[in-house]
């Protein structure tokens, strides 16, 4: 994590860029998405989304659902 946003390291630099473009600089925000909403972005992958989905069950969050 770096002092501009809170995003969890691992989550590689294409990940970072394409979160951080997208307004996605705060852990929080990503329970305001779905994982299919945040996977269309380019430079996200697999891996990027697994670290994400981790650092948010940390925390007892979890992405946005589509129920």
């Amino acid at each position: 994590m770096n002092d501009q946003t809170d995003l969890p390291p691992g989550i590689g630099n294409p990940a970072t860029r394409a979160f951080t473009a997208a307004g996605y600089t705060r852990l929080e925000h990503f329970t305001r998405a779905t994982e299919a909403e945040l996977a269309s972005l380019h430079g996200v992958g697999p891996k990027a989304l697994r670290v994400i989905r981790e650092a948010l069950e940390t925390r007892g969050q979890t992405f946005k659902r589509t129920d």
